[in-house]
């Protein structure tokens, strides 16, 4: 068995690796090259241990990897690092002018995906003779439909698009997976009461008031602990004029925040650490850098969070080519992967398209910004962690090879092909 600082090692040493080789050779988006380089490495493995078992070439490998509960070092060790990264550098104006659209997406979008993802996966997976009960497809759909904050802010990096547009979509990732989680829980909450129950088809119960509840205490509670966190960062930087410090005020906000929104308990419900994390680092980017740091200051500050989120996005992206050595994904489940990944894109369509136009966001939201929002709303690490997370059951086999077939479809695919999308957009409205 590896140690920790032995697997920290051999992460860093391959994401490096993988790096270099990326940037001299195959020469895709950072994070989208290390993804294909860890899944070629990954199936080239795979297929050399099927040839030759006794030479044991994924032993160190699959250990290290075996060894990392992907979920928690995510959802309570990088993420929280990773969305005040993100949330550091977003325009908070461009936000404010867009925020009932983008507060729409976030929640009433990410509720529509869910039920409709998940009422799409139920009838395919009956037609491929798939048992999934209904509650269990919607499972799925919750951790699917939130777009991925991580994978998302790291592939606007590689794309030259309008700055409100960009503010749009980094908006609504950075908060909707905070509602997804919230989302994900309740109904997985409902899954898990309904199993040995049969058809799992509504034994579970859970009240409006309950759900009411637990939306305000994870959501509003975590803004709040964000802003109160922000604020006194903010209060504190204005008074000194010391990079190292106030690097260190702001590494101190995240990981305090992050992790006294675990601890903190209101009506028996957590605050929402995402959540938190993010509205704090809105204040500081935005706040903070105008009225509490120097010139030089914000070249540390800034710079700082730009090589924290570079490394942490090479490692989590190198986790997620490698995951496929420890998550034995059959190949029986490959064709209706296929359509799932469509019904995931429709969805995400819907789900985009109905709240801006309900909303009468026309002048805002032009018809080209649709499609641009729905082809970038990519999905990665945070729905393989609510996928692994999920208690052992018949149906998480399933659910994990759907999760993972979407994720990588939507990183490479949609990630690699946005800019064209950006692009046309862009050329369709200065005609």
């Amino acid at each position: 068995m590896l140690s920790l600082f032995e697997i920290a090692a051999l992460l860093l040493v391959l994401s490096a690796i993988f790096s270099w080789l990326n940037k001299v050779v195959i020469k895709l988006p950072h994070t989208i090259g290390l993804l294909v380089i860890a899944l070629v490495v990954s199936m080239i493995l795979l297929g050399l241990e099927l040839m030759f078992p006794a030479l044991g070439l994924t032993d160190v490998l699959q250990g290290a990897i075996s060894q990392i509960d992907f979920n928690e070092t995510l959802m309570k060790g990088m993420l929280g690092f990773l969305l005040f990264a993100g949330a550091l550098h977003v325009d908070f104006s461009y936000l404010k002018s867009a925020k009932w659209a983008i507060g729409s997406m976030a929640t009433i979008g990410v509720i529509m995906s869910t039920f409709i993802v998940g009422t799409g996966v139920y009838y395919l997976a009956l037609a491929f003779g798939v048992h999934l009960p209904f509650i269990w497809a919607l499972v799925f759909g919750a951790l699917i439909s939130p777009t991925d904050p991580v994978a998302v802010l790291s592939i606007l990096k590689t794309v030259d698009m309008p700055h409100s547009l960009e503010a749009k979509i980094a908006g609504e990732s950075l908060f909707n997976d905070g509602v997804g989680v919230v989302v994900f829980s309740i109904i997985l909450a409902i899954a898990v009461s309904t199993m040995g129950h049969g058809t799992g088809h509504g034994d579970g119960h859970m009240s409006a008031l309950y759900v009411i509840e637990l939306f305000a205490v994870e959501a509003i509670g975590g803004a709040i602990l964000g802003a109160i966190a922000g604020w006194f960062a903010y209060k504190a930087m204005a008074r000194i004029d010391d990079p190292a410090i106030e690097v260190l005020i702001t590494l101190a906000v995240v990981a305090g925040t992050y992790a006294a929104a675990y601890r903190l308990e209101i009506l028996g419900h957590h605050l929402s650490g995402p959540i938190a994390v993010v509205v704090a680092g809105l204040m500081i980017g935005n706040k903070g850098a105008e009225e509490a740091m120097s010139e030089k200051t914000q070249g540390y500050l800034f710079g700082f969070w730009e090589m924290v989120d570079e490394i942490l996005n090479s490692v989590l992206f190198l986790l997620i080519g490698l995951e496929i050595l420890v998550l034995g994904i059959a190949p029986d489940y490959a064709w209706i992967i296929l359509l799932i990944i469509p019904l995931v894109l429709l969805a995400r369509f819907i789900a985009v398209s109905i709240p801006i136009r309900a909303l009468g966001f026309f002048k805002t939201f032009t018809k080209g910004s649709i499609p641009v929002l729905t082809w970038g709303g990519v999905r990665g690490g945070i729905s393989v962690a609510l996928a692994l997370s999920l208690p052992d059951s018949e149906y998480k086999p399933f659910i994990l090879a759907a999760t993972y077939g979407v994720v990588v479809f939507s990183i490479i695919v949609q990630g690699l092909t946005v800019k064209s999308v950006v692009q046309k957009t862009v050329d369709a409205e200065a005609m």
